[in-house]
């Protein structure tokens, strides 16, 4: 007898954990399994093989009906297929229903980046605060992402050999980035003020806790209206370090290592917002 869907739909979750996925992903990919799970119920079909392609398409058709955006439908097509790939895979006698459904096609914006005079006037909105002035420093220095910055430990930053070790987290795994002049003066500015605590975290509140990304973000998009600086996301400090980077003549396949990108396709992309030649080239990031 077929498993239900409800019972299939537990044991993708577990899969998920047990193999790392980051904690936002696993929510994401559940809710979205939930949502087809409910479509499903209303046409009284509870178990696996219930499912239908026609059914997948149906429910698709119907996210667009209710106004959801073509990335949204995209990434709820692409938990769906995760889950009946899962699914077949530990019973072979299963056929994917998801297999031949199509992802909408949708206009993607490229990634937001910052120019030189706007990060310029984030840096002087924040100056004055040693913490988030070196918190922005290092993003834009090392491209890291913010979940890595706030998992960040004394013990990560090697101020002799010019040396931040990020550590693994959920899927990714470690590695090494150079600690430049610019980021190295923050930092070591930051710690002159830092919270006397045995805290191992690197960046902590006032009251010696450790600074959240959630928090993180909320500091960094305030210190984004002080400078007036419109539609930027903390994501686009990122961007700017690969971008910048791939300008100065940096090996693309250095610059994916630098920023733990899992395909080098994913960096490529970026190649398409560096400038043509015969355009003033900005600064190289070391330089920023």
């Amino acid at each position: 007898m077929s498993t239900p869907l409800k019972a299939s739909h537990s044991q993708f979750v577990a899969h998920l954990e047990s193999t790392g996925k980051a904690r936002a992903t696993v929510i994401a990919y559940s809710k979205d399994i939930e949502q087809l799970i409910e479509f499903e119920e209303k046409k009284e079909r509870i178990l696996v093989t219930d499912v239908i392609s026609d059914d997948i398409n149906e429910f698709k058709e119907l996210l667009k009906k209710q106004r959801y955006t073509g990335k949204s439908i995209s990434r709820k097509i692409n938990s769906i297929k995760a889950f009946f790939r899962y699914v077949s895979s530990i019973d072979s006698s299963i056929d994917n229903p998801a297999e031949q459904v199509s992802h909408p096609k949708y206009d993607q914006n490229p990634p937001r980046v910052l120019s030189k005079l706007e990060y310029r006037a984030l840096r002087d909105a924040c100056r004055a605060d040693a913490r988030m002035y070196a918190v922005v420093e290092l993003l834009l220095q090392t491209g890291m992402r913010i979940s890595e910055l706030a998992a960040l430990e004394l013990s990560d930053v090697d101020f002799d050999r010019n040396v931040i070790t990020i550590r693994p987290q959920n899927s990714r795994g470690s590695r090494r980035l150079p600690l430049n002049q610019a980021a190295k003066h923050a930092l070591m500015e930051y710690l002159q003020m830092r919270p006397r605590a045995r805290e191992k975290a690197l960046f902590l509140t006032k009251t010696c806790r450790p600074f959240l990304v959630r928090n993180i973000r909320t500091a960094i998009d305030r210190y984004f209206r002080m400078a007036g600086i419109r539609g930027a996301k903390v994501n686009d400090l990122r961007h700017t370090f690969i971008v910048e980077q791939l300008k100065a003549g940096t090996p693309l396949v250095y610059v994916s290592q630098l920023v733990g990108h899992k395909r080098i396709t994913t960096t490529e992309k970026y190649l398409k917002l560096i400038e043509t030649p015969d355009m003033e080239p900005n600064i190289r990031i070391e330089e920023l």
